[in-house]
């Protein structure tokens, strides 16, 4: 049984036309503790902007598919007003790269499929609302690929000439894929090492960045160029 015992943000909107995926979020947000006044729903980015605009929304769920634009574009405004807080997840059935990497890039923090079921929606909306940045393990993997293959992921070298942390290139390698979505076990399995490994790395990384969290964790990282 999932544990949902974790906080709540609230309120929070939900971008969404299908009246059928309306429903199903729905239903999945009031088993978390949610109630009618705590979710506000829009089906248009026009309606959308009007909700964010009267209220101190908390946490967003955006679908890019909709009636009157993309909605990456919605994204893009609201951090462009400078709100940083508010996580964002986009919940979409558009899996292509390019996609998920201007979804992430103009702001969002999490972003995974539709075509997952109930249960691993569940599991991504609670990551979310804990504070972990979220992605459906499907696209990660690719996008750790094409990281790879660009030298997005950073050396030891790299990293030992331009600041005064030093991570080991294992303890690179595993915050790199925590900040792309994944957990200690989806972790351990890309990298064929036992969970518990994984959270020993994860504690030397907490100790070296001074922070005791995987969300400052990664805020730290970027800041000092470890992650980009």
């Amino acid at each position: 049984m999932l544990n949902l015992n974790c906080p709540l943000l609230k309120p929070m909107l939900v971008i969404e036309d299908d009246p059928n995926e309306q429903k199903r979020i729905h239903k999945i947000l009031k088993t978390f503790g949610y109630q009618e006044n705590d979710i506000y729903f829009a089906q248009t980015i026009s309606s959308a902007k009007e909700i964010y605009q009267e209220n101190v929304i908390k946490f967003l769920l955006v679908d890019l598919n909709l009636p009157d634009g993309n909605g990456i574009e919605f994204i893009d405004s609201v951090r462009q007003m400078g709100e940083t807080e508010a996580p964002i997840m986009v919940l979409s059935s558009w899996n292509a790269l390019e996609t998920i990497y201007n979804a992430l890039s103009v702001g969002a923090n999490g972003y995974v499929l539709k075509e997952k079921d109930d249960i691993e929606l569940m599991f991504a909306i609670r990551s979310m609302l804990k504070g972990e940045a979220i992605i459906d393990p499907t696209v990660a993997k690719e996008i750790l690929k094409k990281m790879r293959n660009k030298g997005i992921i950073p050396s030891v070298d790299h990293c030992d000439n331009h600041i005064h942390v030093k991570l080991s290139q294992r303890e690179l390698e595993v915050l790199t894929y925590i900040a792309n979505g994944f957990s200690s076990r989806e972790t351990g399995a890309e990298m064929n090492i036992s969970r518990y490994t994984v959270d020993v790395h994860i504690k030397k990384i907490y100790q070296k960045l001074e922070v005791n969290s995987r969300t400052k964790a990664i805020y730290t990282a970027k800041q000092i160029g470890l992650l980009s």
